[in-house]
Formats: structure tokens, sequence, C-alpha cells
């Protein structure tokens, strides 16, 4: 498998002659010889290579969950390294003032909360309204065959629900890119470079890549991005712990009140596709059981292809308030039941689940409401 960018470097960055290149993207999108992206350009375009500009967790990669950062230099390079996440999230005209294209090769998941997809539009945006080119270097995300979840509620969009599609919705960052200029009626001039030697039926990180590097200080494993839909909840439900400091962030999920034999014998009476569960004992790392051991829960993803995130998502909380009251899950101190609904797009889910009522019918529900989504994703999609 050759990322979009290594492709590009076979073909001796045809597509940048002449430019003038700003780069969005950070440390977690290595090549082939192990160099990042905007190592990788640096050494080929010298001066061309005009600005940089990084996500959240900042193009180095060091920030935190919602940390803002700040635009700085580059100590090397002396190029800005403009943020995309503190004062601004939108590149501002000056900030993209002498460049004639912007490359963009970030390692996203192709869930709706994760940021990227926020940043990427806001680009696509920027570009399009100062008329500057935009060119997608494309890379593997975990669940490339699935969409899961609900379609996005207008009246929740926000910086975690930034297009009207589903919550998971199986696109690599170009096909993200191709999706949204043409759903969001975008006028810029873009291009993307496929990733080559590689299907929607390769989602295991096999080794045949470049290395995994974390896109966010939470995801330590590509493991744990294949989990993540199924887990965020926890960042609106302090009272379930979901590994956060720990090497299985969003791959575990953990209470003082949990017995995890117990649980693992109710989910398992679900028959949840694509994915089994299993005890693990941990130490929690962060508030409010920091230090604390605790009974957890282990998700290992075992057919990406049948996995549902989203679905499971809720199979879990269903089954946590059967087992242990739902006092546990909606009435822990510091629960954000507006920031759960904007992780979801929609506050039905939510009332959904405090009613009680079978999931089943609200999965059909999000089956039909995906039907136009999964005509425009199926347009656009690059690889077979």
């Amino acid at each position: 498998m050759m990322t979009g960018m290594d492709a590009l470097r076979v073909r001796r960055f045809d597509l940048l002659k002449g430019r003038r290149v700003g780069l969005l993207s950070h440390q977690a999108a290595l090549t082939s010889d192990g160099s990042t992206s905007a190592q990788l350009l640096h050494r080929a375009l010298g001066p061309r290579l005009a600005a940089l500009y990084g996500p959240e967790h900042g193009f180095f990669g060091q920030a935190g969950a919602g940390e803002h950062t700040y635009t700085r230099t580059h100590p090397d390079w002396h190029i800005p390294v403009y943020s995309l996440y503190g004062e601004r999230r939108k590149p501002a005209p000056e900030m993209l003032a002498g460049v004639d294209l912007v490359v963009c090769d970030l390692q996203d998941l192709g869930v709706r909360c994760y940021t990227y997809l926020a940043t990427l539009r806001n680009m696509l945006e920027a570009c399009a309204e100062a008329g500057v080119a935009v060119l997608v270097t494309d890379r593997p995300i975990p669940l490339p065959q699935v969409v899961d979840g609900p379609m996005l509620d207008p009246k929740f969009a926000s910086f975690v629900a930034p297009c009207p599609l589903p919550l998971v919705y199986g696109m690599t960052p170009a096909e993200s890119a191709r999706w949204m200029r043409d759903a969001l009626g975008l006028s810029v001039g873009l291009a993307v470079v496929p990733l080559e030697g590689w299907s929607r039926s390769d989602a295991a990180w096999d080794g045949s890549r470049p290395a995994y590097v974390p896109p966010s200080p939470g995801l330590k494993t590509w493991e744990c991005a294949m989990t993540y839909a199924a887990t965020v909840f926890s960042e609106a439900l302090p009272g379930i712990d979901c590994g956060r400091g720990t090497n299985l962030a969003f791959r575990v999920l953990g209470a003082p009140w949990l017995r995890a034999e117990t649980f693992c014998g109710r989910i398992a009476a679900d028959r949840l596709a694509g994915v089994t569960f299993h005890p693990y004992r941990y130490v929690a790392a962060v508030a409010p059981y920091a230090g604390r051991e605790l009974d957890g829960v282990r998700l290992t993803v075992t057919d990406p292809a049948r996995f549902r995130p989203a679905q499971v998502s809720l199979a879990v909380l269903q089954a946590l308030e059967e087992l242990y009251g739902a006092a546990r899950v909606w009435r822990h101190k510091g629960v954000r039941p507006e920031w759960f609904d904007k992780l979801y797009g929609t506050d039905r889910v939510r009332g959904h689940m405090k009613s009680g009522a079978p999931l089943s019918p609200l999965f059909a529900e999000w089956s039909r409401e995906r039907k136009a989504f999964a005509a425009a994703r199926q347009a656009i999609l690059l690889y077979s």
C-alpha cells in the first residue's frame, strides 16, 4: 500500500511544479521512509513550501483534546505554522496570501465528531473564497466500509458535527473532500492523489504501510481508532471511563460499579456483529477515577466490515442501564447531555435511550435517513 503523499513523490511532485505550497498536516502523516509529509515537501520544494497549518492537537501533535493551539514560526524552516484550533478555525485570507496550492494530508478516522473533518471543510471553503487550489493526498481510515449512526440534525451543527452525513461515514480524506465539494457546492479547484494498492477491505494496520503515529494523543493504536466511535460517548458521560490516558484509550470501558464478567455475558446476548467484549482490569488515568483499579471491558473488532460502532455504543449504554440503573449512566457528576447531543448530532438518540424503547426501530430509522447520503457517497468513492 502506498499513501497519496508517497504516490505524489513517485510522480516527482508533478502537481506542485511552479507553485508556492501550503500544507495542512501533522506529525501523524508519515511517509514510507519514516519522514513526515512536511519534511518530505520541505526537502522537495525548499522555499516554495510557504506555510504550514495545524488541526486540533496542533501541527506538532502535542496538545490535548480541546486544548487551543497557537500560531508560531517553525523553529528550523522559519515559515509560519498557523493554528486552525485556536483563535481561528478557518484560515483567514492573510493566512493563504502568497500560496497557490494547499496540500491536505491528515490521518483521519472517518468519524464525524473527530474534528479533522471540520478542519478540512474549513480549508476547502477558505481556499474556494481565496481562489487557492487544493490537493488532498489520501490516507486509509480504520473502517472504510462502515456507514453507521444518525444523520446530522441541522440544529446541532457544530465543529464536531460540521457536515450533513452520518456519525461514521466510511470515506477517506480524499473521498470526504470530493463529497464536500459536491454536497456543499464548493467552487474550489480540487485534485486528489489516491492511495495505491489499497482496497476498502484492507482495514487492518498490517505493517505494509507507514508506521502508525497517533493522530491525537488519545488514539495510541489503530485498534483504538477502530473503536473510537463506539466509546466516544464517555466524553459526555464521565461516570463511564474509556481508558483515556492509557494505551487502550477508547478501546476499554470501566467504572467502580461495573462487573465485567456479568456485563460481558449480558452484551453477548445482543450478538453484536464484528466485535467482542472481554473483561479487562486497568488503572484509570484521568478523573473522576484517576489512580483507581477498575473492573473494565475491552472491545476487539473482529470483522471491520460488519462492525457498527454507533449501534454498539447504544447497545453498551442500554446494557449498562439494565444492569446498574439509568442513574449510573445519566446522573453522574459532570454529565454533559448537551455534549452527548453534539457528538451524535441530534437529541433524538438521547431521548430514545431515556425512553427505554427498543433500539431496533431507531437503527431502522437511521438506515432510512441515510439513503440519500449513501447514493451520494457511492458516486465519489475512489476504491473498490
